[in-house]
Parts: C-alpha cells; structure tokens; sequence
C-alpha cells in the first residue's frame, strides 16, 4: 500500500467522515429499533393498566377496555385523571386518581365508581406509611380498604365517613389511626367531587 493513500485516510476530513457516518448508522438502527419495539411496549403497558384498573371496576360493567380511554379534566382547580368505562357506547363507571395525606406523606388512590356514585372498588397504589401499622391500607397486609366496595357518598351519612374514633363506621388501626382516617378522607372527598362534577366526568359524547 502506497504512503500518499495512508496519508489519505490518516486526514482530518477523512477521519470525521468516518465518523459522522458511523453516527448515522447508529442512529439510523436506534430509530428502527424505537419503531418495532414501541407498538410493543405500548401495548404491554395498556395491559398493565387495565391488569390495574380490574381491580376497581368489575368486568361486566365494561366492554370496552377502560385502559383506551384515558381522561384529564380541570375541575375546581384541580386536574382530575382517571379512565372512563363504557358499555353499548355508554360510560357506566369510572377510575379516578387521587391522592391524601397520611402520617408518612402522600397516600396515592385508584377509586372506582359506578355511573350512580358507589365505589366499586379502592386500592392504595402508592404510599411511605408506618411498615407494619400503616401499611395495611395494602391488599397483601389485609383486606381494609376492600371495605369501601358498595359504599356511596350518602351511604354512609357524612358522620359515618370518619373512623370510629371519630365517630365513624371504618375501623381504625392500633397505633397508626391516622393512615385509616386519611384514606377515608381521601375517598370521601373523591366522591364528593365526583357528585358535584358527574355530568363532565360521565360525558359521553367524545
């Protein structure tokens, strides 16, 4: 090989040539890759977020998935995210976000409702309680907060969404009453706003 095609290839232009179409190489293999694999994990996510939201909002209330239908609404200054559930075209029940202040800080709810205002279901998605006090809002520490299915907003009165310490119906935890309490305030404030907000919330014309 001759010293002037060395010298050639050993030039700066020559060098960042090289470079730059590395760099597009790469690129290029990186958004294909993004293009397969995206469909894919958008799916696996919407499964995972209706293996979720089945546990607040039964089967037979849906034959639409709800995890299709995402929602953000402004509502008394507040943004409220959840899922609509619909059947024959009609929403019949909803997920709803929410969030409370427990003793350790924010205790984050998944709720579940029906078109008529009664909870089908409550689960705790996220929380920093008390490990073996407060941590029983948690399905997998005891069946507390599978309690609030059925209820509604009249149903207990409003002296009856408080715990019994405080002259409710939900019992209380030894040691930690008020992770139990915050839950309760949490949910009964949801179904409140919900019943004040029900016609956006069920809209049905999107």
């Amino acid at each position: 090989m001759s010293t002037t095609t060395l010298d050639w290839k050993q030039k700066p232009h020559f060098m960042g040539l090289l470079l730059g179409g590395f760099a597009l190489l790469v690129c290029v293999l990186v958004a294909l890759g993004a293009r397969l694999t995206d469909p894919l994990i958008s799916l696996r996510t919407q499964e995972d977020t209706q293996k979720l939201l089945d546990q607040v909002i039964p089967a037979e209330l849906y034959d639409t998935a709800p995890s299709k239908e995402p929602f953000n609404l402004t509502l008394d200054g507040q943004t409220l995210s959840g899922f609509r559930a619909r059947k024959a075209g009609q929403v019949t029940a909803l997920a709803l976000f929410a969030e409370t202040q427990g003793y350790g800080g924010t205790i984050r709810l998944l709720l579940g409702i029906d078109a008529h205002g009664v909870l089908t279901g409550v689960r705790v998605l996220s929380h920093t309680e008390t490990p073996g006090l407060g941590d029983k809002i948690q399905t997998n520490k005891s069946d507390w907060i599978l309690g609030f299915a059925g209820l509604s907003l009249g149903n207990p009165d409003e002296q009856g969404w408080h715990v019994k310490k405080d002259g409710g119906q939900f019992d209380g935890f030894t040691g930690a009453t008020i992770t139990p309490r915050a839950v309760v305030k949490g949910v009964h404030e949801t179904l409140a706003l919900f019943a004040k907000h029900s016609a956006e919330l069920l809209d049905s014309k999107e």
